[in-house]
């Protein structure tokens, strides 16, 4: 009998989910190396987010394979790499974070375990962020002599103050879910077996929402939050003008008089 050389083919380290019409989750899947950030990996993420952002999605969740959200960059990988490979390499993960990031949709880190590094750093380029108990989070970085590289050292302290962020990339010790929910790392923990099913029902929630309003909230907040009170008003202001005529607001007023549930279609405008 001749023997069978064919090699199986690379299981993808990234997998998209239909989780419902208008839910999609990107699913990090190397949990042999803790969902750890390959160059093969980043470069399908960012694929897969500006896919995502051209689709009909309204709701994107983020998670892992196995123990691990993310381990941060595959230093396993980088170790073998010249100095100018490292730095394309985390050029790579940049991209694919930021790709994440400017998404105009609503985007939901499901947190389901260890998340360091460039894995908290993607969770922090996710609109909101479910930890399961238990899981550590953190910018370690400074343990091996390098800095955050991929937005931490900018979205971290916007989101839970200066000292704070101070003190975790400076130790670099990651906290525990709880901790991270305490100073406003993370939206809400929950027990490990629930997690799936509180986090879709999140997305869920938010997918029956208008999405030109969603995504107008989205853009208006994190554009607004560099701008002073007065500026940030006048957006808000222009934002409003732009969303009263919308299809989806036509919708909601015509729902509220009927007394049943919108049926949103996401159309700018009416």
């Amino acid at each position: 009998m001749t023997p069978n050389t064919a090699e199986a083919a690379p299981t993808p380290p990234i997998v998209i989910e239909n989780v419902s019409e208008h839910v999609v989750q990107i699913r990090l899947d190397r949990p042999d190396r803790l969902n750890a950030m390959s160059v093969a990996m980043v470069t399908m993420l960012k694929d897969a987010a500006i896919r995502i952002g051209a689709s009909t999605a309204r709701v994107l969740m983020v998670r892992g394979t196995g123990r691990g959200f993310c381990a941060g960059a595959d230093l396993k990988e980088r170790s073998s790499m010249a100095a100018p490979e490292r730095i394309a390499h985390n050029a790579a993960i940049n991209d694919a974070i930021n790709a994440v990031a400017q998404l105009p949709l609503v985007t939901i880190a499901v947190i389901n375990g260890l998340a360091l590094g460039g894995g908290c750093e993607l969770a922090l380029a996710c609109d909101l962020r479910i930890a399961a108990a238990g899981v550590q989070i953190g910018l370690t970085e400074s343990r091996i002599g390098v800095i955050p590289g991929a937005g931490g050292t900018q979205r971290l302290p916007r989101l839970i103050g200066v000292t704070r962020a101070l003190e975790m990339m400076l130790t670099g010790e990651p906290v525990l879910a709880e901790r991270a929910e305490a100073i406003g790392l993370v939206n809400s923990v929950v027990k490990p077996q629930l997690l799936d099913e509180h986090s879709r029902s999140l997305a869920e929630l938010l997918a029956t929402r208008s999405p030109s309003g969603l995504r107008t909230i989205k853009r208006l907040v994190y554009q607004g939050h560099e701008l002073s009170l007065a500026e940030g008003l006048a957006l808000e202001r222009e934002g409003l003008v732009a969303t009263l005529a919308t299809a989806d607001y036509a919708e909601g007023l015509a729902a509220f008089a009927e007394k049943r549930p919108p049926r949103f279609a996401g159309a700018q405008q009416s």
